[in-house]
């Protein structure tokens, strides 16, 4: 049994511990966006008409099939519109592999229900094609238009989806693999978070290993290779790591009244104010003796007073709510009374408090 209880301790891990691959990514494990421009055909009578630039797209999808419109003849084009087409490349894709692609009405045309994509290649950053995308789309908008001048529209008819509609044709290297050192960079910017992971990597590859560069990144000595370096960052990923306290926050809609505050604000005494509401806190500590001869030592125990007072009619009264610690109590057995006097719109109103204690 004792060798068990070693073990449960050693693997043990604290309750807000999260994994490294949870606070951020390796640097140049990154998507790619990719563009293009193509033609949606086979449309409702709802396409661009006879826009300039659909009616050249179009001359150049018939001219790949050796088809030649004579000069000066511009089809009208209700059934085809020009289009963008947007997708992202994630990291390691290799040629073959499917994308979802986003297409989106360039000019006039009112929907894009029905159409089809015809073939066409889309681009990276550096001009390069890396894939070709075509297919069916798929709409989640409607519209229609009456002969009196109504319309109805839901969602947005003027773009869609192709789910697989782009097969990759050239994979994007990283780079992770020659360079000197792997960086591994943070989600959220915390100089104290990118101490304790480049602490919890050098725990498990050796110290000096690791070092935290700045607030985002640490950088970490690798062997070099694709293989080893893929298990190395396989290991380092589900690492598990203390992330920092996040900072004292209070976030206040105006529109709606909303007030967030995280876990991490304290109240100090203040004194609040709006309207006929006064809100008052009051800090006042204990100082905690141990039992003589007990071994212990002498401790502040948390006392928190909340003072509310709202005018409700002349003589109106104030209650007193107490907080040592986590208790709360407001009571039913009247203790002192005294009182009060406090300003309201150039007003002053004397009220009768009354202090009240209820055991929890």
């Amino acid at each position: 049994m004792r060798w068990l209880l070693v073990l449960l301790a050693l693997i043990a891990v604290p309750a807000q511990a999260d994994r490294i691959k949870d606070l951020g990514t390796f640097q140049g494990l990154r998507v790619n966006q990719l563009t293009g421009y193509g033609v949606v055909v086979g449309l409702a009578g709802t396409g661009d008409d006879s826009l300039d630039y659909s009616t050249q797209g179009v001359k150049g999808v018939v001219s790949r099939f050796g088809l030649t419109l004579p000069p000066g003849v511009n089809p009208s084009l209700k059934n085809a519109a020009a289009v963008i087409i947007t997708a992202e490349l994630p990291a390691f894709a290799k040629p073959g592999q499917r994308l979802d692609i986003t297409v989106s009405a360039l000019g006039k045309a009112k929907s894009l229900r029905g159409g089809t994509l015809v073939m066409v290649p889309l681009r990276g950053a550096d001009g390069q094609i890396y894939a070709m995308a075509q297919g069916n789309l798929a709409v989640g908008g409607l519209g229609v238009d009456a002969a009196d001048g109504s319309k109805l529209t839901v969602n947005v008819p003027s773009a869609g989806r192709i789910p697989g509609g782009a097969t990759i044709e050239r994979a994007v290297a990283s780079g992770f693999a020659d360079s000197p050192v792997v960086t591994f960079n943070l989600a959220d910017a915390d100089l104290t978070t990118a101490q304790r992971v480049a602490s919890a990597v050098n725990r498990l590859m050796g110290d000096g290993k690791a070092r935290a560069i700045d607030a985002v990144s640490v950088a970490i000595e690798a062997p070099p290779g694709a293989e080893s370096r893929s298990m190395l960052m396989s290991l380092i990923e589900n690492i598990d790591v203390n992330p920092a306290d996040a900072p004292a926050r209070v976030i206040v809609n105006a529109r709606t009244g909303t007030v967030v505050i995280n876990g991490a604000v304290r109240i100090s005494p203040a004194a609040v104010s709006h309207g006929k509401l006064t809100v008052r806190v009051d800090e006042n500590p204990r100082a905690s003796q141990p039992a003589p001869f007990s071994q212990g030592e002498t401790a502040l125990e948390p006392s928190t007073e909340l003072f509310r007072a709202r005018q409700l009619q002349e003589g109106s009264l104030e209650r007193l709510i107490r907080v040592d610690g986590d208790r709360a109590a407001v009571s039913a057995a009247q203790q002192r009374q005294h009182r009060v006097s406090f300003a309201n719109a150039g007003w002053a109103v004397n009220a009768e408090r009354k202090t009240e204690t209820l055991q929890g």
